[in-house]
């Protein structure tokens, strides 16, 4: 038994059979194909060809792909050169401090907390707000280029002071300010992950002007003793590490930008936070301060 045939049966007109098309009142004799009346087929299935044709989906997961938000080889090769980078710093520092004499320890370490910083803003987002994480998570790019040129200049007044006035002291109590520095980075960094934790998905690098499903007030744990501790933190880290090298205008230059940055940002996000949460942010602001000097 043969197959139904797909195209639609086409009734069979006497006239079709014994009257030229170029006898039809008002028809061209040079009808062309895509005449309906040359191709009776024509009337019955829709114009393809004149239409647009839909542009092909991407694939699910391409979000996941190459120099995409989320890319994983993109976030491989972060980790990696991070953890890199970690290492050497780590290794570098203990073998200055442990062998020689020498101050050169600071740049090394100054590396590995640098390296440790970044890893932790995205492992943390990782962990803890999932849906958050991307390459950008880093941080490696963020406030592009004077990040990167504060921590150039750090770096070079470093090697500078120890290569060119290698006895000098640009700062008081040497020793005792070098241990203030490191410990002052291990709490601000300690301080920022731990916040970073607790808040869990109603934490952001980018200041959120419209409130989501997910944000929701934490004002319990850290929070409970600091209004912003991921801004506390990172702000004690960075004055730690430039005391910890023994930079004095790498220390004041820090100091007045970071103060200028968080308090605007600061007074900017709490707008938003007023408008989400009303007056429950305001007795909790009233409450807690951010033990970030002349920020209220």
């Amino acid at each position: 038994m043969a197959a139904p045939s797909s195209q639609p049966s086409l009734p069979r007109s006497p006239l079709a059979l014994c009257i030229p098309t170029n006898c039809l009142p008002g028809l061209n004799t040079a009808a062309s194909e895509s005449s309906p009346l040359a191709n009776p087929r024509a009337r019955l299935s829709p114009a393809t060809s004149s239409s647009p044709r839909p542009r092909p989906r991407p694939p699910a997961d391409y979000l996941y792909h190459p120099h995409q938000p989320k890319s994983l080889a993109g976030i491989a090769t972060r980790a990696f050169a991070l953890g890199s980078a970690f290492a050497l710093g780590v290794a570098g520092t203990l073998a200055l401090v442990l062998h020689t004499p020498s101050p050169l320890w600071r740049l090394p370490f100054f590396a590995a907390a640098l390296a440790l910083f970044h890893f932790l803003e995205f492992w943390t987002t990782a962990a803890y707000n999932t849906r958050a994480a991307e390459t950008s998570s880093f941080l490696l790019t963020s406030n592009w280029p004077g990040y990167a040129i504060a921590h150039t200049f750090a770096s070079l007044e470093c090697l500078a002071s120890t290569l060119l006035w290698p006895g000098a002291t640009w700062l008081p109590f040497p020793g005792a300010r070098a241990v203030l520095g490191v410990a002052l980075v291990a709490v601000g960094q300690a301080v920022r992950t731990v916040a970073m934790v607790r808040a869990g998905r109603s934490f952001n690098h980018l200041v959120q002007h419209r409130r989501n499903s997910g944000h929701v007030l934490v004002t319990g744990g850290i929070y409970g003793w600091l209004r912003h501790p991921s801004y506390f933190g990172f702000f004690w880290w960075a004055l730690g590490t430039q005391l910890a090298m023994g930079n004095a205008a790498s220390l004041v230059g820090f100091a007045v930008v970071m103060w200028q940055f968080f308090s605007g940002r600061i007074r900017r996000e709490e707008e938003s936070l007023v408008r989400f949460f009303g007056a429950e942010y305001v007795e909790y602001r009233r409450r807690v301060g951010t033990l970030i000097p002349f920020v209220p």
